[in-house]
């Protein structure tokens, strides 16, 4: 009967150390792994993005011949996209606060 009660509390134990670790570890885990590869993602987008301003500069000044060129039409370009995002975005909530 001894054997019985310690085997039972035993089961008991890993039973409930198993069911709080999969509701705590398992989601913070999963959680972590999220953000870390969200960070890595846009690093890796924001250097993409560095990157293909560059390139889209030096094939400017490639075309046009003179640097002024290639500063108008990526600076056109980049002002167009500002302009593209700033209309996409979310309107403000105008609660009054007075």
């Amino acid at each position: 009967m001894r054997e019985d009660w310690a085997s039972q509390a035993a089961d008991t134990i890993e039973h409930v150390v198993g069911l709080v670790r999969d509701r705590t570890v398992v989601p913070a885990r999963a959680a972590a792994k999220a953000v870390v590869y969200g960070l890595l993602a846009g690093a890796f987008v924001a250097v993409a993005t560095v990157l293909v301003v560059i390139a889209f500069f030096r094939g400017a000044f490639i075309v046009t011949g003179r640097v002024w060129g290639a500063y108008l039409w990526t600076g056109a370009i980049l002002v167009i996209a500002g302009i593209v995002c700033w209309t996409r975005r979310a309107p403000r909530n105008r609660e009054t606060s007075s």
